[in-house]
């Protein structure tokens, strides 16, 4: 569903557009699949802060998320499509023969009533929505999500809502995948991968409206590093406006982090040789 836009009968209202979805369940999530968690406030053990700007929020119950897709060879039907607080994108229940039920990722235009399995094995007619296969049998060129890193470990790529990277070829036991960055990478054909896009396409246009919503997502306020004082921070100071304070510095981190056009990446990593292409275009060193 398109994103909704409200009549200013409040100041917040007037710049508030949300993505109203009523295909979504409103009962409460399945008991036996969520689990409760503990909130760090961006602290760690010692109670010192290493992730600024968290805090608060509402209480949330975390769903787990069938990333492996463990059940194979058994058809499972969507009974529901619900909304997950820990996730940008919806949650599928789904309920199998013998009475299992399981949540996954729902991809784009999967509806309640609609059957989905995880194989080993597939047909020309099994490439659908929803199903669950190794990448060396799924044909090139098909758009995939929930895609894994290492074969057994669960669904790494592609899980946000809206996303989705493409199989462009399988060769010597290794898929190339084209990651919505579009970086070009290797990863073990026998890595598994789901059918189609991640649904909640439109979760990226909205406009919260008010910073009390933000504060309900467990996020505090963000100060401007220009708006404070030199004492406080490298790009602080200034007469009025000041893109430099004492002279034109780039932008940094409170501890001098440079925040722009600036290599994070180590050269030493190892899955770096499994980079064809990066992201911007260039080829890693030493490819020619």
């Amino acid at each position: 569903m398109p994103i909704h836009s409200f009549r200013p009968l409040t100041p917040a209202g007037r710049f508030t557009q949300l993505n109203k979805q009523p295909e979504l369940s409103k009962k409460r999530p399945e008991r036996s699949l969520t689990e409760s968690q503990k909130k760090s406030g961006g602290r760690n053990c010692y109670g010192r802060i290493t992730s600024r700007h968290r805090g608060g929020g509402h209480k949330r119950l975390y769903r787990i998320i069938d990333f492996r897709r463990d059940i194979r060879d058994q058809p499972g039907s969507v009974i529901a499509l619900e909304y997950d607080p820990n996730r940008t994108a919806n949650i599928a229940l789904l309920r199998y023969p013998d009475g299992t039920k399981s949540y996954i990722v729902a991809p784009k235009d999967l509806k309640v009533g609609h059957s989905i399995v995880a194989s080993d094995k597939a047909t020309t007619n099994d490439f659908k929505i929803g199903n669950n296969f190794p990448l060396e049998i799924i044909p090139p060129s098909t758009l995939l999500h929930c895609v894994e890193l290492v074969p057994g470990r669960g669904a790494k790529l592609a899980r946000s809502a809206g996303s989705s990277l493409e199989l462009v070829a399988i060769e010597d036991g290794r898929a190339t995948l084209k990651m919505p960055s579009g970086e070009l990478r290797l990863v073990n054909a026998r890595c598994r991968a789901t059918i189609g896009e991640v649904g909640n396409g439109d979760h990226n246009q909205q406009s919260l409206g008010k910073a009390g919503r933000k504060r309900w997502l467990g996020i505090r306020p963000t100060v401007r590093g220009v708006a404070m004082n030199p004492v406080d921070h490298p790009n602080g100071g200034g007469q009025g406006k000041s893109k430099g304070g004492g002279g034109r510095q780039h932008l940094v981190s409170p501890w001098g982090q440079l925040a722009k056009g600036y290599v994070t990446r180590r050269r030493s990593k190892p899955s770096n040789a499994q980079i064809i292409v990066h992201h911007n275009g260039r080829k890693p060193r030493g490819q020619k």
